[in-house]
């Protein structure tokens, strides 16, 4: 294994504005110092980024996340990996934990952008060399890049959270058909059976969303609900409502990748019947977030053996095993 100072000296980890707090927890696994950096904005709303050290021939991992304001953070991100091929650069890897424009995946309607395609032709512009993100809306986002694309999973994180609790009367439930192939990763490693809602959702963009059923056998049990992000809770909130008024579900639990919790979600997960939710930080906790019993489970460990794995030239997945 390569030591400390080995790191130090081939690998530079740097921070955008989004989440310093995260990057800094990584470099504190690896045992290196963050990496200098300056970004400022003048009079006239531009962003300027200054590298503060010595990056030439160095393997460089810049960390941002798809936190508001994400446009904000997306051109910083950019302008950071560009300055850091100008000033020679070995290789570049973005650090996604939440990727920008994720949900944006697909052409469900006639004369839109499917941004997310159009975020990973950005970087590659920009020159970024390699990504590493988690938990994907979607898996056919790894195939929007025309470079090296890590996805990390949240499921051990998660379930490494439940793993020494008595779920002898739990079911996994999905909000969706949709996210029942993610929630079922979770069933299987917990041993848990899966039940999967009928949820339609609007068409008028505004997070809408109604319970027409359940698919799989609830009644009487407690309930996990988990699904790849929690924005506004509204789906958790019309499904959690729904399993206590049709099921007899004795207490709800909520689990999800990223914790972007924007809008109400924060009063709504702090409503009975939710017990606990639990998220990864992938994103940073939003004010208030205490008031909803919200655990946040850290995935610094997890992408500093990733961003170790890339710099050794080993095996990505293999972490997983």
């Amino acid at each position: 294994m390569m030591m400390a100072s080995q790191l130090d000296d081939e690998l530079k980890l740097f921070s955008g504005s989004s989440h310093p707090q995260l990057a800094q927890d990584i470099c504190d696994y690896l045992d290196i110092p963050l990496g200098r950096s300056q970004t400022t904005r003048f009079a006239n709303d531009n962003l300027f980024v200054k590298i503060e050290e010595n990056v030439r021939e160095k393997d460089v991992f810049v960390l941002q996340t798809a936190r508001a304001p994400v446009n904000d953070h997306l051109m910083e991100l950019c302008i950071m990996i560009d300055a850091l091929r100008h000033a020679s650069a070995a290789r570049i890897t973005a650090i996604i934990p939440y990727y920008f424009y994720v949900r944006s995946d697909k052409k469900d309607e006639p004369r839109i952008s499917v941004t997310a395609r159009l975020v990973a032709d950005l970087l590659a512009a920009a020159g970024a060399n390699r990504v590493l993100t988690m938990t994907l809306h979607s898996d056919q986002i790894q195939g929007f890049f025309r470079m090296p694309a890590d996805q990390l999973s949240a499921v051990p994180l998660i379930c490494e959270y439940f793993a020494d609790w008595d779920l002898s009367d739990f079911v996994v439930v999905a909000p969706d058909a949709g996210s029942a192939r993610r929630a079922g990763a979770y069933a299987e490693r917990l041993k848990l059976p899966l039940a999967v809602g009928d949820k339609r959702r609007s068409s008028n963009h505004d997070d809408t969303t109604t319970i027409q059923g359940i698919v799989g056998d609830v009644e009487g049990k407690n309930a996990l609900l988990l699904d790849d992000e929690i924005a506004t809770a509204g789906s958790m909130l019309g499904l959690a409502a729904y399993l206590q008024e049709n099921s007899d579900v004795e207490e709800v639990y909520a689990g999800a990748a990223h914790g972007v919790l924007v809008g109400p979600a924060l009063e709504r997960l702090a409503r009975p019947p939710f017990k606990e939710v639990v998220v990864t930080d992938t994103l940073p906790a939003p004010e208030g977030a205490g008031n909803c019993n919200l655990k946040q489970v850290s995935v610094a460990k997890l992408f500093g053996k990733a961003i170790r794995a890339i710099h050794t030239g080993e095996s990505v997945s293999a972490i997983f095993r």
